[in-house]
C-alpha cells in the first residue's frame, strides 16, 4: 500500500504545489505538533471528521478552535451533526495513522469543509498520515486544489493577541 506521504507528494507534485515537509517525535494533538515544528497553532489545520446524517464528513480547523456542530449543521442543512467513530477512520483512511489524516478529504471521497478563519491564513500545516510527519503548503494552494466548502464553524480557543499599547 502507498503511504500517505508518498502519495500528497505526488499529488501535490501533479498539481504545481510547492511543499515543505517535517519530521518531529510522535504528538497526538495538533497543539502539540505546532510546539514540536515552533509554528503558531492558527496555521496548524487540525482534521475532524465527522458524521453529517450519517455521511462522512472532513472538518478542517485551527489547531487551538473547536468545531460548533450547530454552524456545520445550518450550514449543510442537514439534521444531525456529530463526531465519527473512531472505528470508522481506519476503514476511510487505510494508509494514515488512526487521528493523522491529511486535510485531503477529496483524496478519500470525503467531501470537505474548511473554516474560514483557517482560510485567511498564508500557509497551512497538517499531518501527513502519521504523527511524526507534517507538510506545509501555501493556503491559496490548498483551496485551489481540494475545493473544499468555506466557511465559519469553529470557536476558536486561542487567546487574543495583545493590543498594542498607546504611547
Amino acid at each position: 500500500m502507498e503511504k500517505c506521504l508518498d502519495r500528497l507528494k505526488q499529488y501535490l507534485h501533479d498539481h504545481g504545489v510547492a511543499c515543505q515537509t517535517g519530521h518531529h517525535r510522535e504528538v497526538f494533538t495538533m497543539q502539540e505538533v505546532a510546539a514540536e515544528i515552533g509554528e503558531k497553532g492558527r496555521y496548524v489545520a487540525k482534521v475532524f471528521i465527522a458524521s453529517a446524517d450519517g455521511n462522512p464528513l472532513m472538518l478542517v480547523l485551527a489547531a487551538p478552535d473547536h468545531v460548533e456542530y450547530e454552524r456545520v449543521r445550518l450550514f449543510l442543512g442537514v439534521e444531525h451533526v456529530e463526531r465519527a467513530h473512531e472505528e470508522q477512520l481506519s476503514t476511510l483512511f487505510p494508509d494514515c495513522e488512526v487521528g493523522a489524516m491529511p486535510p485531503f478529504g477529496n483524496l478519500y471521497g470525503v467531501p470537505v469543509c474548511l473554516d474560514r478563519a483557517l482560510a485567511e491564513m498564508s500557509h497551512i500545516t497538517f499531518q501527513a498520515g502519521s504523527h511524526r510527519e507534517t507538510m506545509t503548503i501555501p493556503t491559496d494552494d490548498y483551496i485551489r486544489i481540494v475545493k473544499p466548502k468555506i466557511t465559519r464553524f469553529a470557536i476558536s480557543m486561542e487567546p487574543a493577541e495583545p493590543a498594542e499599547k498607546a504611547m
